[in-house]
């Protein structure tokens, strides 16, 4: 242990600014340990680093905080509503509840309304959810509200995190990152994300411009910058491990654990877990990383088939692209993301799109990350119709007002049915999906239905979409 820490002291770290006290700070519920805000997992306190760093010097920076500009709860004035839950009754800072004001946010979602309660007051949380529940904001919420409470003390290190949050996907944690630069813009919290595909030095930097308060990561970067110790965990107080049933199948939880084991203990630190699923393994981990969890479900038939009208065509496999190709052109169909099970079949369906005039983009894990974000873009602005996509990199894909989901293969995981057609039919508004079962993949309906727990109704298209 005296090695473990002597190497700990001499590493590069680099101290940054004191964190500005909160005026309004109240200690956290009691876990049952000491919190590791005053000692960390090895037994070491933050005065006993204050001096160390790469140059022996204390360096100081300034992070700019956005002017609240006199804002109050009264300029966000919110009915009551039998059965709904404002974000009012929450009782949570003003500069969480003005960054929710301007977003429009009135009265929690159900995931929101039912896990909130908990995490506000500090316990550990399961959610069952799929995206579009409104998750994201409940733990950004949580983070935010958590780190303004409970300010920390004295002088912090570049690379040490209050909170952090891992994904399994680089578009996934891309949008949390927005996420939070639109709830906290308010908050003077700095949030850094770090993924794959993207320059290192460049993400270094972001890294070690400030004190960095919340860390959004793949698992596999988190793991670099660690290995490299340009980044420390042990002082993270939330952690949040969201699609952990997507980061089981994409093989990622030997990694997750190595991260888990870096932070505190799970007494010593808040965790939430999110799964669309909650299989054995899924529970079995949730057992490992949570402390006295509570636990909450929402099942996907309130939230992706509601307001996503949901037709199944039987066509050949010859049939497929000409119905696309019509629907594309449609009248009534703004946009669009059509979903296929292989890199190979996404590339060739793009390339055919192109050539036939439809402005289109493509998402899979081949294409560069710089690329994907750029089309991402293009499609959130209107320039681009299309997006052609493989389930992982659907997965992170958060814009509002799409019109149509095709699913041009049925996916193989029922699972991925449900994020596929929760594309379209958010905020609110209703969509349209569309799949394809064809003789190479019409066996797989049977577990689609049992998934969703109704019977698939399964039509011939329509003639105009044949011609």
């Amino acid at each position: 242990m005296i090695k473990s820490l002597v190497g700990r002291l001499s590493g590069q770290k680099k101290p940054a600014r004191e964190a500005a006290p909160s005026p309004s700070a109240q200690p956290k519920p009691a876990r049952n340990e000491p919190s590791p805000k005053a000692t960390s997992e090895k037994g070491h306190t933050t005065e006993s680093r204050q001096s160390q760093g790469k140059s022996g010097k204390k360096r100081r920076q300034r992070k700019p905080r956005a002017a609240q500009q006199d804002w109050s709860l009264d300029q966000f004035p919110v009915d009551p509503k039998e059965g709904e839950t404002r974000f009012h009754d929450l009782g949570m800072r003003d500069e969480i509840m003005h960054g929710i004001a301007d977003l429009g946010f009135h009265y929690c979602s159900p995931i929101q309304a039912q896990v909130l309660p908990h995490t506000l007051q500090g316990h550990d949380a399961i959610g069952k959810a799929q995206t579009g529940t409104g998750k994201t904001a409940a733990f950004l919420i949580t983070i935010f509200n958590d780190l303004l409470v409970n300010p920390v003390e004295g002088e912090r290190f570049i690379g040490e995190p209050r909170a952090l949050v891992i994904a399994p996907t680089r578009e996934l944690v891309m949008q949390i990152a927005a996420d939070a630069e639109d709830l906290g813009k308010y908050t003077g919290l700095n949030t850094v994300t770090l993924i794959g595909g993207m320059d290192y030095q460049k993400q270094l930097n972001r890294l070690q411009r400030e004190v960095v308060d919340l860390v959004v990561a793949t698992p596999g970067r988190l793991l670099d910058f660690m290995g490299r110790r340009d980044l420390f965990l042990d002082h993270v107080e939330v952690l949040v491990l969201d699609e952990a049933d997507r980061m089981l199948d994409m093989g990622f939880i030997p990694q997750v654990k190595r991260i888990v084991r870096a932070t505190a203990r799970k007494e010593h630190r808040q965790t939430l877990l999110f799964s669309a699923t909650f299989t054995q393994d899924i529970i079995n981990l949730s057992q490992q990383w949570t402390f006295e969890p509570v636990t909450v479900e929402i099942e996907p038939d309130s939230v992706a088939t509601d307001t996503v009208d949901q037709k199944i065509y039987l066509v050949s496999s010859e049939q497929r692209y000409r119905i696309l190709n019509n629907l594309i052109r449609s009248e009534g169909c703004s946009s669009l993301i059509v979903f296929a099970n292989r890199r190979d079949q996404v590339r060739r369906l793009h390339e055919r799109l192109r050539k036939s005039g439809v402005k289109c983009g493509v998402l899979s894990g081949e294409i560069p990350q710089a690329k994907r974000t750029r089309t991402l873009e293009q499609f959130k602005s209107g320039e681009i119709k299309v997006l052609v996509a493989t389930d992982v990199a659907g997965r992170g894909i958060h814009v509002d007002g799409i019109s149509h989901v095709v699913n041009y293969n049925l996916p193989e995981d029922p699972e991925d049915y449900v994020h596929r057609i929760g594309r379209t039919g958010r905020a609110g508004a209703t969509g349209t999906s569309i799949s394809f079962a064809s003789e190479d993949d019409a066996f797989l309906l049977p577990d689609l239905e049992a998934l969703l727990g109704t019977p698939l109704e399964c039509t011939h298209p329509p003639e105009e979409l044949l011609v």
